[in-house]
């Protein structure tokens, strides 16, 4: 109903006269009564943290990605010296496209890819693996005994008998299915890889990547074809993807100017939120090489993550400067009161952004902590550049007059009896009891419902290959190729048996290592195992002119002790203390990786002993379960933090609890909807995508906090629940709508990147950007309904402020709005 009121229609003429510049609190007179000089300082810190960023570098470690804490990784990095190849390592499978392996002249270009990755930086050269290493032998049975040698023959020259005995060498080897394909069409070179290059200096694994790339092109001109696969790689082809990622973000920039825009219809205010929120980055960018940092694929998606939050902020305080505007006021006197206004608001919403990158710190995974830490060094600058920074531009620039009136648009509508809009009424519709019941029941529902589903969530990855690329990605047809034709995966996790010295050829320790060689075997998902009791078996095979009825391991130490002498070192270590098992796997999905933990854990349980110690675990697929664990382990607790620390602040904030569980309850419905989203399109949580649900829940908040701290203040001047939830919705809230749907369409353009991570991301950060949104406009105010209390309303005539600018600040006779918050 509209009452008119004289004071309703008079604009507010706040002068610079009128104003008392010692007015505000201490910071808000350090900054607007000394403008120039803050223009300066943001000025300079912008010009030389803009150098500082022409430093930053981007890489990957694979030291970074695992759990370096973890029992697992703990018992790899001990023996690490002993088990080299089995963390980080690059296969390059080369394929024949004109017939088998034995052939001269594939031979030829074999051995010369080979002499060429042998000199490649970061290579471990004393454990790389190709039919021309000498590492690489056979072992047969003669009637004078055991004979062995280099599977590539003595004096070969390429000739018709020199390639027969290569065959018979390479029949006797073992290494079909591990080094030669099953088809002998192609062969693998083996390249470990370490931590460090000659100089010292971390690996470089973009320049790998590209000198791999480069010989690719370079052999497959002489009629071969080379696939190739290994965390090196992945990297390489990731960081490739960074230029058509950096066109994702481009275009989301666009997007969000041309909202912003076409809302504002203002094109200086708009260039000055998207500049201030640009600056944030820049000076992001520039600390990282001055703190050590560096980007890698992983924490390359947050400063979009910062640029986001920045315009969603920024536009919180050009909306208010622009009201205020329309009001009658100077663009100074506008840009304090908005500052006042806001500012704590914003700081709260800033530091929830902040604690929901930060709790990622518990995660014991240092690409995840160092994003964490990337993070929230931007939020920190965002506190300067969009709640300061903006504000003193603003209070210079202004806005233009058409658009500080359009910006009224509504309030003057209902002034002028033409009422709300649609929109806004049907949103006031949530204020009262009938739909603010259904509202609330029907949350109720879904995260009900969202809960059970997402019980089915995953953890690790759910596909084969890379997940973080494409299926039909390079990389991942290359890994389908490798697994369709070896019997060894790159997929491998390895067992670590440690024994007294000299004790690893003990019967009792070969007969513990054989039964749980026979019971990997067994379980769906291992291809192929590999051991010194299979070794045994074997040769006692050998031994006994093949026949197969002896294929056991024979309880005679003498004979143990000669085959272990002649055993590659890959299965033993120089002093005989450790044995390692291998299990080749299909996939490393999580359901795999599971089972083979599981399997191994219970036998060491009942086979451990002081003469054999059964240790989990090493190889990719060890090194992926204990990432794994350690991601389960954190999921839950993180969000206990994070909660827990969002709820402090916001009470901080409004001193009301009922108000926290109002902002709090929405967020709480969009994490678990989130995680049945996961379920629903197939996507783990891993250390790609743990991130998301922390930052969903550390963003979103700002969305209620600009909502509610409105709505706190109108109530506690003793408006109806729907005149303050409607004066919300016209100075907060449609910024809200305006910044959750624009940064939703952004993100969303993800969906078509190549990068498959980056395509989750987009999906899962779209859609809690709208559902935070929905939450804050439709479910905040349901809730309030029941929550906070409300006066009674005597008269409607006289209660009801017909504008928001009734309540705004005025030089001598109103409070500030954040002191009516406090």
């Amino acid at each position: 109903m509209h009452v008119p009121s004289s004071s309703a229609a008079t604009p507010i003429h706040s002068t610079l006269e009128d104003f008392d510049s010692r007015s505000g609190s201490l910071l808000e007179r350090a900054l607007f009564n000394h403008r120039r000089l803050v223009l300066l300082i943001c000025l300079l810190v912008t010009a030389l943290l803009g150098w500082q960023a022409t430093r930053l570098e981007l890489n990957a470690s694979f030291e970074k990605m695992i759990p370096n804490d973890h029992p697992f990784i703990a018992n790899y990095l001990e023996h690490r010296q002993e088990l080299s190849g089995l963390g980080n390592a690059v296969r390059i499978a080369v394929i024949n496209k004109k017939g088998s392996i034995y052939d001269a002249a594939y031979l030829q270009t074999l051995q010369q890819l080979n002499d060429e990755v042998y000199l490649l930086p970061g290579v471990d050269r004393a454990f790389m693996k190709s039919l021309w290493t000498p590492s690489t032998r056979w072992v047969g049975v003669t009637e004078e005994g055991l004979e062995g040698g280099p599977v590539i023959p003595d004096g070969y020259d390429g000739s018709a008998q020199s390639l027969e005995a290569l065959q018979r060498n390479i029949e006797r080897s073992n290494e079909i299915g591990q080094l030669v394909a099953f088809d002998q069409q192609s062969s693998i070179i083996y390249l470990p890889l370490l931590a460090k290059d000659a100089d010292g200096k971390p690996l470089d694994y973009s320049a790998l990547a590209q000198q791999l790339e480069s010989l690719r092109g370079k052999y497959q001109q002489q009629g071969i074809e080379i696939r190739i696969t290994g965390f090196a790689k992945v990297v390489g082809d990731l960081i490739d993807g960074l230029r058509q990622i950096l066109l994702f973000f481009a275009a989301a920039i666009v997007i969000t100017a041309v909202v912003l825009y076409w809302y504002t219809r203002c094109l200086r205010s708009t260039t000055l939120v998207m500049a201030c929120s640009l600056v944030a980055v820049v000076w992001q960018l520039g600390l990282l090489p001055l703190l050590g940092y560096q980007l890698d694929p992983y924490s390359v998606l947050v400063p979009f993550l910062v640029f986001a939050i920045g315009m969603s902020h920024g536009a919180q305080k050009m909306n208010g400067i622009m009201q205020d505007i329309g009001r009658g006021m100077h663009r100074l006197v506008a840009a304090r009161f908005t500052f006042r206004r806001l500012f704590l608001a914003g700081l709260t919403a800033l530091l929830c952004d902040a604690v929901g990158f930060a709790v990622l710190m518990i995660i014991k995974i240092q690409v995840i902590q160092d994003l964490a830490v990337i993070a929230s060094i931007g939020v920190a600058v965002l506190i300067f550049t969009n709640l300061i920074l903006l504000p003193v531009l603003l209070s210079y620039v202004g806005v233009t007059p058409a658009a500080a009136v359009r910006s009224l648009r509504s309030e003057q509508a209902e002034i002028d009896g033409a009422g709300k809009q649609a929109i806004w009424r049907f949103l006031d519709l949530f204020t009262q009891r009938r739909w603010a019941t259904v509202c609330v029941l029907l949350a109720a529902v879904l995260a009900g419902g969202g809960y059970w589903v997402s019980l089915h969530l995953k953890i690790g990855d759910l596909d084969a290959g890379a997940p973080e690329l494409r299926a039909d990605s390079r990389y991942n047809l290359d890994n389908a190729y490798l697994t369709q034709h070896y019997g060894a995966s790159s997929d491998i996790f390895a067992v670590m048996v440690k024994t007294p010295a000299g004790g690893c050829s003990s019967y009792d320790t070969l007969q513990r290592v054989d039964n749980l060689d026979w019971q990997l075997r067994g379980l769906p998902g291992v291809d192929a195992t590999n051991s010194l009791a299979l070794l045994n078996r074997r040769v006692l095979v050998g031994l006994s002119e093949g026949n197969p009825k002896w294929y056991e391991l024979v309880n005679n130490q003498a004979t143990l002790n000669m085959v272990t002498a002649g055993a590659p070192r890959g299965l033993y270590n120089e002093d005989c203390s450790l044995l390692t098992l291998y299990a080749y796997l299909t996939d490393h999905k999580a359901d795999t990786l599971g089972r083979v933990v599981d399997s191994v854990q219970a036998f060491a349980k009942d086979n451990d002993s002081e003469q054999a110690q059964f240790l989990l675990a090493a190889g990719s697929a060890g090194i992926e379960a204990a990432t794994n664990i350690v991601v389960k382990q954190a999921s839950h607790e993180m969000l206990w933090w994070v909660y827990g620390a969002v709820i402090v602040l916001c009470l901080v904030t409004f001193r009301s609890w009922r108000a926290v569980l109002c902002a709090v309850l929405p967020l709480v419905l969009t994490s678990i909807l989130c995680e049945a989203l996961m379920v629903w399109l197939g996507i783990g949580v891993k250390v790609a995508t743990l991130p998301v649900i922390a930052l969903g829940v550390g963003i979103g908040v700002d969305y209620a906090l600009y909502v509610m701290s409105i709505v706190l203040a109108q109530l506690r001047q003793g408006a109806s629940l729907s005149q303050a939830y409607y004066q919300a919705l016209l100075f907060t809230g449609k910024v809200v709508m305006l910044t959750g749907v624009t940064l939703a369409i952004g993100v969303g353009t993800w969906i078509f990147s190549p990068i498959k991570f980056q395509a989750d991301m987009g999906v899962l950060l779209a859609f809690m950007f709208v559902w935070n949104m929905v939450g804050a406009l439709i479910l905040l105010p349901a809730l309030a309904y029941f929550l906070l209390p409300q006066k009674p309303v005597v008269s409607q005539a006289v209660v009801k402020p017909q504008t928001l600018r009734e309540t705004l600040p005025e030089p001598a006779t109103k409070p500030p709005l954040h002191a009516a918050i406090r």
